[in-house]
């Protein structure tokens, strides 16, 4: 990463609350043909995310604490604090001396952005303006959240805002929280309604919702120079391993999830 950081764009996109299984079956079914593009050879990584709400993940991934491979260890860190001598970073290991990865880009010389999705980044409150305030500029409306059966499409328009009114020599770290995966997802199966409610099959239909338009995102990231992305999810969702939808308790469908980095090159996409 320290051939990366002050050269590259950055992208986390944190598809929120999609599980491991469900990202992995829709690969291997051939119904995610944009996603499938940047996979590794091999598909999604099977990892461990560092918690299951989504505050306290996202917390953990801007403090450099990314979900850990499920393989064994040491597994060095992209990014990291400067905390002394630790397992979890090497050479590669791109270190700040800022309590958080925004702010240590920014001083990078970086642009930082995010573009909210679920609850904790609607800035409604002050618990949701904690996530949103680490970057210098931050977007949610209700277009945007888990309630609106567009709200991909709404925040790829916005991303495609952000990039666009910045000088082209500016560096970019764009955070996007997907909504759509999280539930109330029913909306993304074609006749369904609300009577109906979430469930495995709904979730499917929405990771492939976001498929159909996260090429256009890739396109707005990689326009400029290249990009180094992260795609993965915050945690996953129980259905009939819990009842209801349930995206806090200790589960292994929430604590497993998908994850893929890679970079992408101006004119790919």
């Amino acid at each position: 990463m320290n051939a990366v950081v002050g050269e590259q764009d950055l992208l986390l996109v944190t598809l929120d609350a999609l599980r491991y299984d469900v990202a992995v079956e829709l690969a291997a079914a051939g119904r995610l043909p944009n996603l499938s593009r940047v996979l590794p050879e091999g598909g999604w990584q099977r990892r461990f995310t560092p918690a299951s709400l989504a505050f306290a993940a996202h917390t953990a991934f801007l403090a450099g604490y990314l979900p850990t491979p499920a393989g064994p260890g040491p597994h060095p860190r992209l990014f990291a604090a400067r905390l002394g001598d630790t397992e979890s970073t090497n050479a590669h290991t791109w270190q700040f001396d800022t309590p958080d990865l925004p702010s240590a880009l920014t001083k990078a010389g970086y642009h930082t952005a995010c573009i909210g999705g679920v609850g904790c980044f609607d800035k409604q409150g002050a618990l949701d303006s904690v996530l949103p305030g680490m970057f210098a500029e931050s977007h949610w409306d209700p277009e945007l959240g888990v309630t609106s059966p567009i709200s991909f499409e709404a925040q790829v328009a916005r991303a495609e805002l952000v990039v666009g009114g910045l000088d082209p020599d500016r560096r970019l770290f764009l955070l996007v929280d997907v909504a759509a995966i999280h539930h109330p997802n029913w909306f993304h199966t074609p006749g369904a309604t609300a009577a109906d409610g979430d469930n495995r099959d709904t979730h499917a239909a929405a990771l492939e919702y976001v498929d159909r338009h996260i090429g256009r995102l890739f396109r707005a990231m990689s326009c400029r120079r290249p990009c180094f992305a992260i795609v993965t999810s915050d945690h996953g969702t129980a259905y009939t391993e819990g009842g209801e939808p349930d995206t806090a308790h200790a589960r292994d469908v929430v604590w497993t999830v998908p994850y893929a980095q890679f970079t992408m090159s101006p004119g790919e996409w």
